[in-house]
């Protein structure tokens, strides 16, 4: 592994503590904001049973497409606490992608709510994939610069590292696929973003064994 140059700051200082805090909030504003897009019904005179039943599955697409950010950015929230919870110490390199990736999850919700309102509409399928694949690719650079200028708590095998960057580029190139195939068909599209779940499984059969102790 080559060293980088002096860490900014080492795990345990209150920078350091200061860079998770941030990320954290920035995560649970994102989570929060994705429900903005679902708008309340709007009924005349009250309404009865029937015209809010309707008026709920009016908004079928936009709690779909709720959901599906929300475990989204939960699961890149999972991921940058586990790659986090590896260092030793930050510098300003890692900081800075750190701060591009973050801008990246505050901007989901904006194609979130594009989805949910135009969920036939290819430009909005491919608009929401394109976001989250800069997202996992950005994850990808954190893990990379921070193996590479030798901020992790301990030496990473060769081995564990390439299979931790073929693990977190899959979804990078799952999203990229969607993009052309929701002009195919969105709904195909968006199941090919469920994807990276069951071939992670299959990915899990090709780990090494000394990656029980990293990841």
């Amino acid at each position: 592994m080559r060293k980088g140059g002096r860490a900014g700051f080492a795990r345990g200082t209150e920078e350091f503590s200061r860079v998770l805090a941030f990320s954290d909030g920035v995560f649970a504003i994102a989570m929060t904001l994705l429900v903005v897009g679902i708008a309340v019904p709007t009924l005349t005179n009250g309404g009865d049973e029937g015209e809010l039943l309707d008026a709920y599955g009016d908004l079928r697409s936009e709690v779909i497409s709720f959901f599906i950010s929300f475990a989204v950015i939960g699961r890149y929230w999972v991921a940058h606490h586990q790659m986090f919870g590896l260092l030793r110490a930050m510098d300003y390199t890692l900081v800075w992608i750190n701060l591009l990736y973050l801008g990246f999850i505050a901007f989901l919700p904006f194609p979130t709510d594009v989805l949910g309102n135009y969920f036939e509409n290819p430009i909005s399928v491919a608009t929401y994939a394109l976001a989250v694949a800069v997202v996992s690719g950005l994850e990808v650079m954190q893990f990379r610069h921070a193996y590479r200028a030798g901020l992790l708590l301990r030496e990473m095998p060769e081995p564990v590292y390439r299979w931790g960057v073929l693990a977190s580029s899959l979804p990078v190139a799952l999203f990229v696929l969607s993009v052309p195939i929701a002009f195919l068909s969105t709904v195909a599209a968006v199941v090919v973003w469920f994807l990276p779940a069951p071939t992670q499984l299959v990915l899990n059969r090709l780990r090494p064994a000394e990656a029980a102790d990293w990841l």
